[in-house]
């Protein structure tokens, strides 16, 4: 019971990490170009995975079968998801942003989540699902409303893009978390990810006044590498491994709530009655999917 306590506290820590970075990345992509500064993001974080890897586990290696698993989950769940992530946040209003990229992605794994797993939709977790969905709207729409205007069409698709991916690459992980652990994996999937991240970049380098940085941007960009992809990606993976690709989806509604939170405290943005109650429901949901029993899943080699 304490370790599925822990995972659930780590789903949401890892959600509150990624909200806050919707606004921590808008500072910085006054700056950065969006696929420089995720390239930066991941290929900075790619020793620091190596590095930990190495002294946790002793070596680093991975048979050739489980290096092309990794090769693909990095195209998709990182190269394609997170330069998608960012250019969203560009082009659609951050309520959108956090809203597509969040709220459809626990239906989709829900939804695909039959044809690779042993996993299945249960009635606790459709209502909880609900529930929460229901705060999630109530969240976005207290923050300025949902904006469908056609200016925003391709960031709205975009960030509707990203939950269909990223539940595919979810779901795509689970059978090498069963054989290694979730630091391995996370390891080479950054460091493919971030590898063809790379012909995106030409011609955005000499964009930057590099001389220039000051604290904002040195801070933004170290929030990213540390807390957003080396100590979040690790943590989620083996949260999500313990407790399972469907339920942990769910807590990807706390997404959009730190996200709020960000706004306020970065932006001056005021939070609205309908954002408190939207906040209390996704609460609810998320305590009403997380007190569901499930059984425990085999002793696996995790960081």
């Amino acid at each position: 019971m304490g370790n599925k306590l822990g995972s659930y506290a780590a789903l949401i820590a890892v959600a509150v990490i990624w909200g806050a970075n919707f606004g921590v990345s808008r500072f910085a992509m006054e700056t950065f170009d969006p696929a420089l500064f995720t390239f930066l993001r991941f290929g900075l974080a790619v020793p620091c995975f190596f590095l930990l890897l190495k002294w946790k586990e002793g070596s680093v290696g991975l048979p050739f079968r489980a290096l092309l698993h990794t090769f693909i989950l990095g195209v998709f769940g990182v190269t394609l998801l997170e330069i998608l992530v960012m250019y969203s946040i560009q082009y659609t209003t951050l309520a959108n942003a956090s809203l597509l990229n969040v709220a459809p992605w626990p239906i989709f794994a829900a939804l695909l989540a039959p044809l690779v797993t042993k996993e299945r939709m249960t009635s606790r977790l459709a209502t909880g699902g609900a529930i929460a969905m229901i705060g999630v709207a109530l969240v976005v729409l207290g923050g300025g409303g949902f904006d469908p205007s056609s200016k925003h069409m391709l960031g709205n698709a975009m960030a509707l893009g990203v939950s269909f991916i990223g539940a595919c690459y979810n779901l795509a992980t689970m059978p090498l978390l069963r054989q290694y652990s979730a630091l391995r994996v996370s390891t080479w999937t950054i460091f493919f990810g971030a590898l063809l991240m790379t012909p995106f970049t030409f011609g955005s380098w000499g964009e930057v006044a590099w001389a220039t940085l000051g604290a904002v941007e040195w801070t933004a960009l170290a929030y990213n590498v540390l807390f957003c992809t080396v100590i979040a990606f690790v943590a989620w993976n083996a949260s999500m491994f313990r407790v399972g690709a469907t339920r942990s989806n769910f807590f990807r509604y706390a997404v959009p709530a730190a996200a709020v939170v960000a706004g306020y405290a970065m932006f001056d943005e005021s939070i609205s009655p309908f954002q408190i109650v939207g906040a209390v429901f996704m609460a609810l949901g998320l305590v009403w999917i997380g007190s569901e029993r499930k059984p425990s899943a085999p002793a696996v080699k995790t960081v």
